[in-house]
Formats: structure tokens, C-alpha cells, sequence
């Protein structure tokens, strides 16, 4: 239990009670992802402290006060997210309030707040606005710097109590940059992360707990290891629970899985395939890019969405209709009318082109079909020369050769997708691993790092 709201427990982050509720009726309804409970349970675990129960609510008053009442009860902390914007169906704080037996007061510094925000956007706050400004009297409050609804913190009766906003883009800064440090002051959460965790590529991960083993092994029941497979990737988490092992310790070991893995290694910690690529890119000085039927542009944003783009990433051309890949592209009519635009020949022209026209060193392709959303494709063998449904052709345009090859998984079309970018991003990755990092300018000062 907190012993109190400005001193550090002495109760281990280990045993603290930790409970997540949810709010909305667009998550019941399947309107909206939950990504609420992967993110908080991730951030929560990584400092050494599991989730014990997590809820999802309607966005009922009666409903969120009585499971209020029943979390408040049994648990140390009760983390709520939603419910806290200005209309009719936002009702988390009076929920909470009534429950949990406190009084709402008006905040003016919230409304000043509030209505400078709407003044930035040139925009008036409306009056419902104003209760957004309303605050626990015996609380405080948590800035919103990415939206108009604060976080409201209360400490009461040796437990917390977080609620807050719904919106990932306010909620995951919010609860980094202020939950968490309040929670780790009060000694509920570790200050730091208690795991090490690494990510391969190109690797299954039955096979990759194969080939690790031998490195697990000697430690016995003193390691956990945790293996999360994605669509075209693995993630390895090292932990030990009992302390057996120091973080310096399991970060050795990842070091040591990493000089195993070789090129089926990514990285450590958790950045993507294209930011991974865009690394690399960035010390070989070179750029990349793309172009793509079957994908929509997805392969492109993953590299256009990262910060300093420009630096390694030359544009990307996003073309379905054949006539729209000769019209963009330059390919010749000829060439998709003898193997079609679902073939190894219209792949490589496609990332040879499009290297060409944007001055990119690097060219990827993806061409293909995924179908509509919503289908489901089964693995099935290909008939003799031609292709299964879902099958397609990636390509990569490098300094010294242009290559192609034919990808085809069971599925759905996003994930389809999603694992065609992914192979073409880690294809990508590896051939930068082998090209030679670009020699400094002679008297050019390095930057660290």
C-alpha cells in the first residue's frame, strides 16, 4: 500500500496490485482498437510490475462507478483511461468522483489552458469545454500538452488512482512523461527497465529458440525467456524475476544471441525494420526508393513517417493500373503484356525505374496482389507457371545488380501486406549490412554516436 502521496513506499513494485479499466463504448463495439492494454501492460512489465486485472467499460456512469468501487478496493493502483473529453458520453470523473466519495472542484488554470489551446488553432472553445476543467479537490492535476483533457492524479487512503485520456497521442506521453516517474517516486515502479529484450528478423522463432539454447541453457531457471512473434519478426525478452541475474548480466547475454544470430539479428530494444534501414543508410550515405502496387504505399510511409527522411529517403511511386506504371515508371507496354504485372521481370524494372527517375543508390519493388480487405487467402501451390492468390514479387535495385523474388504467405490481405513490407524492408537491411560504411570527408568532424 502507499504509505503516502509524497513518500516512497516501501512496499516492492513486486507485490503492488496494479488494475487497468478501460472506457468506451467504441471498444466493445469493436469500433476502435484497444491498444491501451498492450501498451500500458508493456510499459508496466518492462519495470517490474505484471497487470493483475484489466477491464473494459462502457461508457456508462453505473458502470464505471461500480467497477471503480470494486478495483479501489483490492488494488494499490487503478490506472483509467477514457471518458475524460467534453461531451455527453465523457462521464470518468463523476463517475469516479461519486464512487470513490470525492468532491469535483472548478480549476480556472485548466480552462485558461484550455481556451489557449483553442486560440493557437484559431478556433473559440465551446462551453462544454468547461468541464474539462473540473479537478478531485483533494487531487492534482496531470498537463495535457497533446489535447484539451487533462490526467487527474489522486492519492488517497494509501492506494492511486490515474485517470486518463482515451486519444493514444495524449495518453502514451502523458503516462511516460508523468505516470510512470510518479509511480517509480513512490516506489511502484522500478526506475528503469528490468529485461533485456532484442529483435531478430528472418528467423521463425521455434528455429530461434533452437539456435539460442545453448546460450539459455547454463542458466536454468534463473532466466525467463519470452519469445513474441510478429508478422516478419521476433522478439526475445531476458528477464529474472529473483534478481539471480543483473540487467548487466542479461544484456550480456543479448550481446552474446546477437554475435550467434548474425544477420538475423535487428537490434536491441524495439525499433522497426525501417527505422533499423534507415541507420544503415544514414552511415553509407545513400537513399532509397520505393515503388509499389500491391502494398498502397504502405512501404513508403514506413520510411517517410521517420524523422530527417529526406536524408536517406528519395520518394516513393505508388502505382496498381498498368498504364499508371508506364505512365510514372516508364515501363514498356511490351514487357507487362508478355509476364504481366504480377511477375519477377515487372518487379525488377520497377525498382530499377524508380531508382533511376528519383537518383536513389537503393530501389525496392513490391508488385503483386493482396486483394481486398477482409479476404482471407490459404496457402496454395501455385499451378504450373502461374501464381497462388496472394503471391508476390519483391524486388531490390542495389549499386551492383537488381534482384527479384516471389513471397507468398496464408491470410489476410492486411497481413499479407503488412509481411510483404517487411520482407522487402529486412532484404533491404541485409544488403545494407554487407555494403561498406562511406569513409569520412578528410578534416570532417564525426558526430558521436
Amino acid at each position: 500500500m502507499v504509505s503516502s502521496p509524497a513518500q516512497p513506499n516501501p512496499t516492492s513494485a513486486r507485490a503492488a496490485r496494479f488494475e487497468l479499466l478501460t472506457l468506451g463504448d467504441e471498444l466493445l463495439l469493436g469500433l476502435t482498437a484497444n491498444t491501451h492494454l498492450g501498451f500500458i501492460g508493456g510499459e508496466l512489465a518492462r519495470r517490474g510490475v505484471r497487470l493483475a486485472h484489466q477491464a473494459t467499460l462502457t461508457d456508462g456512469a453505473d458502470d464505471i462507478a461500480a467497477q471503480l468501487r470494486v478495483s479501489w478496493a483490492r488494488a494499490d493502483v487503478v490506472l483509467v483511461t477514457g471518458g475524460l473529453g467534453p461531451t455527453c458520453d465523457d462521464r470518468t470523473r463523476e463517475a469516479a468522483a461519486a464512487a470513490l466519495g470525492e468532491e469535483l472542484v472548478f480549476d480556472a488554470a485548466i480552462e485558461r489552458a484550455i481556451a489557449e489551446r483553442f486560440a493557437r488553432f484559431g478556433r473559440p472553445m465551446t462551453p462544454n469545454n468547461r468541464q474539462q476543467a473540473m479537478k478531485f479537490a483533494r487531487g492534482e492535476v496531470l498537463p495535457n500538452p497533446n489535447g484539451t483533457a487533462p490526467g487527474l492524479w489522486l492519492a488517497r487512503d494509501g492506494k492511486v488512482l490515474a485517470l486518463l485520456p482515451g486519444p493514444p497521442s495524449e495518453l502514451r506521453p502523458m503516462f511516460a512523461d508523468q505516470v510512470a516517474p510518479r509511480l517509480a517516486r513512490l516506489g511502484l515502479l522500478a526506475e528503469h527497465e528490468l529485461w533485456a529484450q532484442f529483435r531478430t528478423a528472418g528467423i521463425g522463432e521455434s528455429a530461434l529458440e533452437t539456435k539460442l539454447q545453448p546460450l539459455f541453457a547454463p542458466h536454468g531457471a534463473a532466466l525467463e525467456v519470452a519469445f513474441c512473434a510478429h508478422d516478419g519478426f521476433v522478439d526475445v525478452r531476458l528477464a529474472s524475476s529473483d534478481g539471480q541475474l543483473t540487467l548487466a548480466c542479461l544484456e550480456s547475454l543479448a550481446t552474446r544471441c546477437a554475435a550467434l544470430l548474425g544477420e538475423d539479428f535487428l537490434c536491441h530494444g524495439r525499433d522497426s525494420l525501417a527505422e533499423v534501414c534507415a541507420s544503415l543508410l544514414r552511415e553509407r550515405e545513400k537513399k532509397v526508393a520505393i515503388a509499389e502496387a500491391a502494398t498502397g504505399g504502405l512501404l513508403a510511409a514506413a520510411f517517410a513517417g521517420l524523422c530527417g527522411a529526406c536524408k536517406f529517403f528519395a520518394g516513393g511511386v505508388v502505382c496498381c493500373l498498368n498504364e499508371a506504371k508506364q505512365e510514372l515508371l516508364g515501363l514498356p507496354e511490351c514487357l507487362l503484356l508478355q509476364h504481366g504485372a504480377v511477375s519477377e521481370e515487372c518487379a525488377v524494372a520497377m525498382a530499377t525505374a524508380v531508382a533511376e527517375k528519383l537518383g536513389a543508390d537503393y530501389g525496392l519493388a513490391v508488385s503483386g496482389g493482396a486483394g481486398p480487405v477482409g479476404t482471407v487467402h490459404p496457402f496454395t501451390p501455385a499451378a504450373p507457371g502461374g501464381n497462388p492468390v496472394g503471391a508476390m514479387y519483391l524486388a531490390l535495385h542495389t549499386p551492383h545488380g537488381t534482384w527479384a523474388k516471389k513471397v507468398c504467405w496464408p491470410g489476410g490481405s492486411t497481413t499479407l501486406k503488412t509481411r510483404a513490407v517487411n520482407a522487402a524492408l529486412d532484404w533491404l537491411r541485409r544488403e545494407l549490412l554487407r555494403a561498406p560504411v562511406s569513409a569520412p570527408v578528410a578534416g570532417e568532424r564525426v558526430a558521436a554516436g
